[in-house]
This record gives C-alpha cells, structure tokens and sequence, in this order.
C-alpha cells in the first residue's frame, strides 16, 4: 500500500473520532464545569464557535478581509430579539429552539443585499467596503430607536409557555445544550461546505483568481454566494447570543465585535478549519476572565497577537499541526527541552513586563490607593526605583535569553525537518 494510500485511509478512520470526540466534548463539558459562570462561558463559546467559524468561511477559505462582518450576527440578534418578543405577545407561534433561524435567515437576507455591493471588489477595496458597511450599520443603530432600541437595546424573556418535556430554556445548562447542537450542526454544515465544488472554488479565488476568470468562472459571484452562506452561520450565532443574553443592544454590531472576530479567528489559526474554534475559546477566555484580573487586558491581548504574528502567524493551529506531524514521525522529543525553555522564557517576559504594564496602571488610574500594590503574588512598589529596574533587568535578560533559545530552536527544527523530507523520499523509493 502506497504512502498516499495509507495517507487516505488514516484520514477516513481518523474524521470520524474526530467529530465523535468533538461531541462528546460538547455533551460532557457542562458536566465537568458545573458553576453558573461556567455554564455562560460554554455558552458563550458555542455562539463565538459559530461566528469565528462563519467569519473564517471569508478570510480563511476565500482571502477575504472583512472589518465589519459583526454587522450581519448582529442583525441577526436584532431579530431573533424581536421574533422571541412576538412570540411571548403571542402574535407568532414559533418555539425559542427555532428563533436562532430567524437570526439566520435575517443574516443571509442582509448578506444577500449589501453582499452584492461588498463582493464587486476584492482585496483592499473590499475590506475597506465592509468597514464602510459597518460604521453605517453602527450609526443606524442609534438613528432608528424604534428597531434598534436605542443605548438601551431591545429586552426579551426566553422563557416562553410551558415547559415541552421539561424543556423551559430557563435554566442556563438547557440552553447551553441548545446552543450546542446548533454549534455542532453548524460547524458540520460549514465543514461540509469546505468540500462542496463551490467551497473549492472558493479557495480557488483566494489563491488565483485570474485562473478562475480564465477557465470560465465568474470570481464575483463565487465571493457573493460564499458572503451569503456566511452571513447565515453570522446570523444564527446572533440570534443563539440574543437567546443567551435575553438582551441586544447597539454593541453587537460595532466596529469592536467585528475586530473582536478578526483578532481571534487570527490566533487561532485562520489556514485551518479548526483554527477558529480555538480562536472562539480564547475570545471568550479573554473577554470573561482575563478582563476581570487587570484593567489593561487589552494591552496584553496587543502584547500576545504581536507575539503570535511574529513567531506564529499561522495562529495556534498551525503550532499543533506542525507537531503533530514531529510526533507521526517519532521526532517530537527531541524538541521538548527546547520547547519547555522558550515556554518558560516567554512566561518571565510576560510576567516581567505585566509588572511594569500594572505600576504604570496603578500610578495613572489608583493613586488614591498609594504606591504600593501585589502582582502575582509580590510586593511592588510603583514609586521606587527598585521595582521598576527589577522588572525592566528580567524583561531585558529573558527576550535576550529567548532570541538566543529561538535561533538554537530554529536550527534544530530545520534539521529534523530535513530528516523527516529524507524519510519520506526513502519510503516513497522503497515502494
């Protein structure tokens, strides 16, 4: 049996526990994190699931950056509030399970309308066409208070008639399963696009679009009807957040939500189909905890992305692709000391220069408070000369130790590289 052959088989026999495994994670994890914010959190990862997911389907499969793709999930929010509210006024029957579809159906329906302007042009003109969308989205927000709510938004109550089976929505770990199985259906709706012929032309615009025009293939409408398939996924992440939240307001359809999007799909991995669902995990990893420990997240969450566009810009998904073939190849071990020294130097510089990023927080926003504070366990003071050379001397040795470690690694990576090309060469002679 040929290596292509023995290639093809692992994947038929691996894809299946793969999805297997993704749903039982689904099923188990609010069973293993019990807590009530752990259950917003699962649930708030399903809806951003489907969001980096739906967004990627432009920037990852089609090359297609977009600064305001928040606008057609917050549409869909939009929606899906007011649907949720028709139906508590009786005035639509329709169950709360379904609403996210009105969400949908709004995305791929405003999709379909600004998509056919948006898709015209590709490239820089496009995304700067979808950041113009979206600031005009973002102003009409506030200008028709009648659909949009105003600052105060548009309120609604999930709980709606009787309980079906004991199925009210009202508890957070219902709707978490709810959320769920639309995660998993959507995620297997998106995948399975990827291998339809115009998920390959899509890829196929991305990477020679001159190509596609030539053979016959109009490259406008292949981005036209993939912006439309997205905008339906955008929208149903919407409508499962105006499920969640009981509440949209102007927000959901900012310029922040949209970068929000960009930035994760990003650090997870924009080349990889699953990179954004690792991007989604760190999203809310990031909105949720990592806001509650210090005021300048957003300078660290800066800090990391021009970490991961320097040494990885193909986000975290590529890391563990690149080493899961190492490991198919038995050489994943001869990194692990190099590995444990460029995670730990990268920790002191992040911790180094956390101190310094938190004093210079602490003399700007709590001076009432004094000098003094506690960062990760220590004692600083923000007024003394101490602290600041300390912080500033181990940030200093750790890049300095770090760029020294990076350039070994480098070396050693090529050369177990160029060993693993020899085997293969050898393996694919001996056939």
């Amino acid at each position: 049996m040929s290596s292509i052959q023995q290639s093809l088989r692992s994947r038929r026999l691996g894809r299946p526990l793969v999805w297997g495994g993704y749903a039982l994670l689904l099923a188990v994890a609010p069973l293993v994190f019990k807590s009530g914010l752990s259950l917003t959190m699962l649930s708030q990862m399903g809806v951003a699931v489907i969001a980096c997911l739906a967004f990627n389907m432009l920037l990852g499969q089609g090359g297609m950056l977009s600064f305001g793709h928040a606008v057609y999930s917050g549409l869909g929010s939009f929606f899906a509030i007011h649907a949720l509210n028709y139906v508590s006024a009786g005035k639509l029957a329709l169950p709360v399970s379904l609403i996210p579809l009105v969400g949908g159906l709004a995305g791929m329906v405003f999709a379909a309308l600004l998509g056919y302007v948006t898709t015209k042009k590709a490239g820089t003109p496009f995304a700067m066409i979808t950041l113009g969308v979206g600031e005009l989205v973002a102003a009409m927000a506030l200008m028709f208070p009648g659909f949009f709510g105003g600052e105060g938004g548009i309120s609604g109550n999930r709980v709606v008639g009787k309980p079906v089976w004991g199925i009210s929505f009202g508890p957070q770990v219902q709707l978490y399963y709810l959320i769920a199985i639309y995660a998993f259906v959507c995620t297997a709706a998106m995948f399975a696009f990827t291998r339809t012929p115009l998920g390959r032309m899509l890829n196929a615009v991305r990477d020679n679009p001159e190509r596609v025009e030539f053979i016959g293939y109009s490259t406008q409408r292949v981005r036209y009807l993939s912006f439309i398939a997205s905008g339906f996924f955008m929208g149903i992440a919407g409508g499962l957040g105006a499920l969640n939240f009981e509440i949209v307001t102007s927000e959901v359809v900012g310029a922040a939500r949209s970068g929000a999007y960009l930035l994760f799909t990003f650090l997870g991995g924009a080349g990889f189909f699953f990179g954004p669902i690792i991007g989604a995990v760190l999203l809310v990893l990031a909105n949720v905890l990592l806001s509650e420990l210090t005021l300048a997240w957003l300078l660290y969450l800066g800090l990391i992305f021009m970490f991961m566009v320097m040494y990885a810009p193909g986000g975290f998904a590529s890391l563990i692709m690149m080493n899961l073939r190492l490991a198919a190849f038995g050489q994943l071990r001869r990194l692990w000391t190099s590995y444990l020294a460029l995670g730990g130097l990268a920790a002191v510089m992040l911790v180094s220069a956390g101190a310094m990023i938190e004093m210079v927080y602490h003399l700007q926003l709590n001076q009432a408070l004094g000098p003094k504070l506690t960062f990760m366990g220590a004692g600083l003071d923000a007024k003394t000369p101490d602290s600041w050379f300390g912080a500033a001397f181990l940030l200093a040795t750790a890049v300095a130790l770090f760029e020294l470690t990076r350039r070994h690694f480098v070396r050693q990576w090529d050369t177990i590289q160029g060993e693993i090309e020899h085997e293969i060469k050898a393996r694919e002679a001996e056939e």
